[in-house]
């Protein structure tokens, strides 16, 4: 009897559940299992989308959002697994995206294998440190023979085809593969663009990525620029600017107020006609500043209202309003402006300067984006993905991130090895061979990982 009802000093009745002492804990070996199965578990969900005919998962949040995927980081990042082991898989494909950018899945796969693997031995009876340790020693010799069999590819600025077959490997088992060339294109372009080839070094900062629903995969562009989704504040304002000197300010873009704890009376109307021409006079004075210091157009990170807006329109200065914090970075890096926090510091050399600035209408749904192009620092540049609706463009957004990991890390260290399974067989059969030296119970280890 677990549970034992009795009252209280005042008669009410309450019921007192005696601890169940009958849990037991698994400990050992059976834990040891428990674990391995949990990881295997994990691995057999990821193994599905491996590969060109992999499948995509769809992933639904707790808050009804709709994933769909088959890029192993975002499925293991979005399933909500609550035991330890397999969050420590979760871990380990979050590393390999951050590190490598590809093959997050595959990884996954390797490790619930190895841990089958090391069921079996303890089943034999070996040790668990013993495996681990012949683990270690076979993960050693098939990361060197790896070394050995490993191909060099040339590859140049001009010569870029082996970048461009390693994307397109990269985006075979992804949503993408009906414009498979296209994409493998844009992420070779967009690296390379970006790339500091003296440093083998690639700033990833200066890719960004636009998503836009609509339109088709194939209508997906590289954009040497900056593509800001916003339109410019008045719609009478000129849609194109050619050789633009861009003020970038993060001030408000409005007469001083009087903060929360002022009230301001006015009793007449004369008193409300001076603070009328007082906030005119305010604002002239701010687009002046502006048109003085030599700039043809306005980004600005907060709003104004409609009055600033009619009077930058009088005073041609064409302006863009709302633009966000890292939208605003990107542009100042583009255009090698300096992004100023106060009218008084404007000044020639803080703006930034572009080529052409102007404002794109997508489809028939009035979207307006302002498309930045032929910036002062080059090294910039965004990609528009489109895509029939929203889960297609995320998709794509990653598949690409994929891709440019890839051409990235070839960019750092160009050898490679040969895929087909040839690379794994070779290292399995060193790894055997290997293991015929070893004359302790290791030897079963690393046979297992061969």
């Amino acid at each position: 009897m677990s549970a034992v009802y009795t009252t209280d000093e005042y008669g009410r009745p309450f019921i007192i559940v005696r601890e169940q002492d009958k849990k037991a804990r698994t400990t050992g070996i059976e834990a040891t299992k428990a674990h391995i199965m949990a990881a295997k578990t994990v691995a057999n969900i990821v193994r599905t989308s491996l590969g060109p005919r992999g499948l995509d998962k769809i992933l639904i949040s707790p808050d009804g959002d709709i994933t769909i995927s088959n890029d192993g980081a975002t499925i293991m990042s979005q399933m909500a697994i609550e035991n330890q082991i397999g969050k420590l898989l979760v871990e380990l494909s979050k590393s390999q995206d951050d590190e490598i950018g590809d093959g997050t899945t595959g990884i996954v796969v390797l490790a619930g294998a190895l841990l089958e693997q090391a069921e079996e031995l303890l089943d034999r009876g070996i040790h668990p440190i013993r495996i681990s340790d012949g683990f270690e020693q076979a993960c050693k010799i098939a990361v060197a023979h790896l070394d050995k069999v490993s191909d060099v590819i040339p590859w140049s600025k001009d010569n870029t085809s082996d970048l461009f077959k390693c994307a397109k490997t990269s985006l075979g088992s992804k949503i993408v593969n009906k414009c498979h060339d296209q994409f493998a294109q844009i992420a070779v372009d967009a690296i390379l663009a970006v790339a500091d080839l003296k440093r083998k070094d690639v700033d990833f900062e200066l890719i960004k990525m636009e998503g836009k629903v609509g339109g088709e995969l194939a209508d997906t562009a590289l954009v040497r620029g900056v593509i800001i989704d916003k339109d410019f504040s008045h719609p009478q304002m000129p849609k194109e600017i050619k050789d633009a000197k861009i003020a970038i300010l993060t001030c408000p873009f409005e007469p001083p107020k009087p903060k929360t704890k002022h009230k301001l009376d006015i009793t007449s109307v004369k008193e409300f006609e001076e603070l009328q021409r007082y906030e005119r006079d305010t604002f002239e004075k701010m687009v002046k500043q502006v048109k003085d210091c030599g700039a043809n157009i306005v980004a600005c990170q907060w709003g104004f209202d409609d009055e600033a807006n009619s009077l930058l329109l009088q005073h041609q200065l064409p302006a863009i309003r709302w633009v966000g914090g890292p939208e605003i970075e990107l542009l100042a890096i583009a255009t090698n402006g300096r992004i100023v926090p106060r009218f008084e510091d404007l000044s020639f050399a803080k703006l930034g300067s572009a080529g052409t600035i102007r404002e794109v209408t997508y489809g028939t749904t009035n979207e307006n984006m302002i498309v930045v192009e032929d910036c002062a620092n080059s090294k910039a540049v965004t990609v528009l993905v489109r895509g029939g609706n929203k889960m297609i463009v995320d998709e794509a957004k990653r598949s690409l991130h994929d891709a440019m990991c890839v051409v990235r890390n070839l960019i750092t260290d160009n050898r490679v090895v040969y895929g087909g399974a040839a690379a794994e067989i070779s290292c399995s059969v060193a790894v055997e061979r290997a293991a015929d030296q070893v004359s302790n119970i290791e030897q079963y280890a690393m046979r297992s990982f061969a």
